[in-house]
């Protein structure tokens, strides 16, 4: 699947707001320190992946009842679901100049039931004209994502037969109604995951 960037203004996509607050000293901090040990964009952005995907447990996995979904609260309280995760993976590639964006997909149940939407990152290094997708959900034992720019390694490859899809919009902004979904949860258990785009 070819992602498709909702705007050709990619300075859309490395701007700051409330949800991508890369402004915010915590997220630059990060970025600064994940930079010294890279010599390229594209080694940035697979240690702020990896770090992303590794250092910050999904609140689901670890059982972590706290809520994030501000970029910087996500570094700071290591922890969130792939939403709020992906908020962070997007203010670290922005802090380093690097356009991305958020991407999700529609997933199932093994048959077919509770429908809930996921969240990805994608991305577009300076120079090339290509978006690729990355899932920083964290992996665990039947779930192996990876840094690929050029072939997908997704946490979750659809499956169309269950009325999985993914969505091919790279978005500049975070839905609002997953904002909303985050931040009206009293705990990570009760966060009400979207079922589909609106």
């Amino acid at each position: 699947m070819e992602p498709t960037p909702e705007t050709t203004d990619l300075s859309a996509y490395l701007a700051a707001d409330d949800v991508i607050d890369h402004h915010d000293p915590l997220v630059a901090e990060t970025a600064a320190l994940l930079a010294e040990d890279t010599g390229s964009l594209h080694e940035y952005a697979q240690a702020a992946y990896e770090y992303v995907r590794d250092a910050v447990p999904h609140s689901f996995d670890s059982g972590d009842p706290r809520v994030t979904w501000r970029a910087s609260d996500v570094l700071e309280q290591r922890n969130g679901i792939c939403y709020a995760k992906s908020h962070a993976l997007t203010a670290l590639l922005r802090a380093r100049g690097i356009p991305a964006g958020l991407c999700y997909q529609r997933l199932t149940a093994d048959d077919g039931s509770d429908p809930a939407l996921h969240g990805l990152v994608a991305l577009r290094l300076p120079g090339t004209d290509r978006w690729s997708r990355l899932d920083a959900r964290g992996n665990k034992p039947g779930v192996d994502a990876g840094f690929s720019l050029d072939v997908e390694q997704l946490a979750f490859p659809v499956r169309p037969q269950l009325g999985e899809c993914d969505y091919p919009t790279v978005y500049a902004a975070p839905l609002p109604q997953v904002v909303e979904s985050l931040r009206a949860a009293p705990s990570s258990a009760r966060i009400v995951l979207l079922t589909e785009l609106p």
